[in-house]
């Protein structure tokens, strides 16, 4: 029994979860091959894209969904992870769980006795970069070039890293000094980098991040979590806006990418995320596709 808590748990199964992702795109998988399953998903913060996808995703596939809420279940009242976890176990085949802390889905997953697959936690965000990567692949046909990441070293960052490592494509993110992915994450990526022989660079200067990147990719300069350093985040992240100058310094052809929710006058402009460059609509219809991969990569 296997689960999902980062991109390092599928690093070697990436082209295979996105071609199955084109098949349900395409239309190539026919049938219910879930039918009769059930999918827990607990939400502890809040969502657009990630219950939508899972719920539909699940039901096009046959089975069927169960959103559960702080509200709902004891854990928002103090009932170990563990008895939570053992108990869903007994009742579910799966279960996703989206949290604050990256520890209570290590310690659900470990508890659990069916997959657990991670909706969001603040240290990583495994399903968002499926998703992405499968945008890519529609519009480029490949992964050769360079990427780029700015803004925010946050958790969709960090998760971005794994995969662009994992599946051989060149990144380069750049963020603010202190705003830095994940010290952990760059190792581990670093390392997946050099065996896939592709490359990562995390630096501060914009220009230099974005020069020739055929993808500039950005998130939110305030986090849930992080309302209360709103005011320092947007005075130190000012500079890191994506805008049409800064679109400029890509490739003639380069795309913009967000995970949304957009924020449009602060990590990014109106002219550029409603612009032609932009493929945030394709991201976020694509997350249906890349859950249902997932949904039938762990549960089938």
């Amino acid at each position: 029994m296997r689960s999902l808590l980062s991109i390092c748990d599928i690093k070697n199964e990436i082209p295979e979860i996105l071609e199955l992702a084109k098949d349900f795109k395409e239309g190539n998988i026919k049938g219910k091959p879930l039918e009769g399953k059930t999918l827990a998903m607990i939400f502890q913060k809040s969502s657009t894209r990630t219950r939508v996808s899972f719920e539909v995703g699940m039901q096009q596939l046959g089975g069927n969904t169960l959103f559960l809420s702080n509200d709902d279940i004891q854990m928002g009242r103090g009932e170990p992870i563990s008895d939570t976890a053992k108990v869903l176990s007994r009742y579910v085949d799966g279960i996703m769980i989206r949290t604050v802390e990256h520890k209570e889905v290590i310690e659900f997953a470990k508890e659990s006795d069916v997959p657990v697959i991670n909706g969001l936690t603040n240290l990583e965000h495994p399903c968002q970069p499926l998703a992405d990567m499968l945008t890519i692949q529609e519009k480029f046909g490949n992964f050769d070039g360079k990427f780029a990441y700015v803004g925010d070293g946050n958790n969709v960052c960090n998760s971005l890293l794994l995969i662009c490592a994992s599946i051989g494509m060149n990144i380069s993110v750049a963020c603010p000094k202190g705003y830095e992915p994940n010290e952990n994450i760059i190792k581990k990526a670093n390392k997946i980098a050099e065996k896939n022989n592709s490359y990562m660079v995390i630096t501060d200067d914009v220009e230099i991040g974005v020069k020739h990147a055929y993808g500039v990719y950005t998130d939110v300069w305030v986090s849930m979590g992080d309302e209360k350093e709103k005011r320092k985040r947007k005075k130190v992240l000012e500079k890191y806006q994506v805008n049409q100058e800064l679109m400029k310094l890509a490739s003639d052809n380069a795309i913009f990418m967000h995970c949304l929710p957009a924020v449009r006058g602060e990590e990014v402009t109106s002219e550029v995320i409603d612009g032609p460059q932009s493929v945030v609509i394709d991201q976020a219809e694509n997350r249906l596709y890349a859950q249902k991969a997932l949904l039938y990569y762990f549960l089938r």
